[in-house]
């Protein structure tokens, strides 16, 4: 199986747990695994064996078949030009953060590791109340608004059209200080362990 394929079921699985407003444990426990397990299968560190991803889609109540139905395996991977409508950005739940809008716009398996790239709204005055950490390097494009990057212990400020490059090991938190909602286009570049 491609390690996009895999990366979209893992993101399925925690959007899923989210939208139905489940906690990791309570996940884990009705799936009969460890709440260990689950976010590391939720944040594409390790792979669930077939009965594991079983119990976990069943402890989800879906049927199998509408879990797997907008999971692609095709040849999309091979291509060399991928065109994605607007309309088909998905949009997601990172973590809990009041005035955060997140849109996956194409997730992809590239030499080194998945990539994942998404379109990320800051309403106006919205901000992280705890500094985060993200198995990632990190690339931020401002597309309009203006943005505050706390990372560490250092405050940076990025305005329309500029770009930040950083290790999201570091703890770091955004925040919107403009006067009107901020846009983002950022670029997560997932850190194989095996190799870093």
């Amino acid at each position: 199986m491609q390690e996009d394929v895999l990366i979209q079921i893992s993101n399925k699985i925690k959007e899923t747990r989210k939208s139905q407003k489940k906690t990791v444990q309570d996940l884990a426990t009705k799936a009969q695994v460890s709440k260990g397990l689950i976010s590391q299968i939720e944040n594409n560190r390790t792979v669930p064996s077939l009965p594991v991803l079983m119990n976990i889609v069943l402890a989800l109540n879906i049927d199998l078949k509408d879990f797997f139905e907008d999971i692609s395996h095709n040849k999309e991977g091979k291509q060399r030009i991928i065109i994605k409508p607007a309309s088909t950005y998905q949009p997601f739940e990172k973590e809990p953060a009041k005035g955060f809008k997140y849109k996956r716009i194409i997730t992809r398996n590239m030499e080194g590791g998945p990539v994942d790239t998404i379109l990320l709204e800051l309403k106006k005055g919205a901000r992280r109340t705890q500094m985060i950490r993200t198995d990632a390097y990190e690339f931020k494009y401002i597309i309009k608004g203006r943005v505050e990057y706390e990372i560490e212990d250092e405050k940076y400020i990025l305005e329309e059209g500029d770009t930040l490059f950083f290790d999201g090991r570091l703890s770091h938190r955004p925040a919107n200080v403009g006067t009107t909602d901020a846009l983002m286009l950022v670029i997560y570049y997932f850190i194989n362990s095996s190799k870093d």
